[in-house]
């Protein structure tokens, strides 16, 4: 996980275990893509994590969960990304929720 503060690996139920990142986001996903082995690796974040990984090219997928709620404020997803070219790979609708898959391009 990213963080701003350091702090001791968090063993979970299950044998996952959360180790702490803070030497920013490619430290990280170096971290996460050598753990993961030959697996796929994962970011779930808030804006400004996701908004990181984009702005550096470090996302090959993008996958969007759009539900009508507006919290009124926070950090507004694409902010500070240069420009994508997005293609469409799948969309799933559900009562309350969309769920979006892109692939980055560029």
């Amino acid at each position: 996980m990213l963080t701003h503060h350091p702090r001791d690996p968090q063993p979970m139920d299950g044998g996952t275990t959360f180790h702490f990142v803070t030497d920013g986001i490619e430290s990280a996903l170096r971290r996460a893509r050598e753990a993961a082995g030959d697996r796929d690796v994962s970011i779930h974040g808030g804006a400004r994590t996701i908004n990181q990984y984009l702005a550096a090219g470090l996302i090959d997928e993008l996958r969007l969960h759009i539900v009508p709620f507006t919290l009124g404020a926070g950090t507004r997803l694409f902010d500070g990304v240069p420009p994508l070219d997005l293609e469409q790979v799948e969309t799933r609708t559900g009562d309350a929720v969309t769920h979006v898959t892109y692939r980055v391009l560029s």
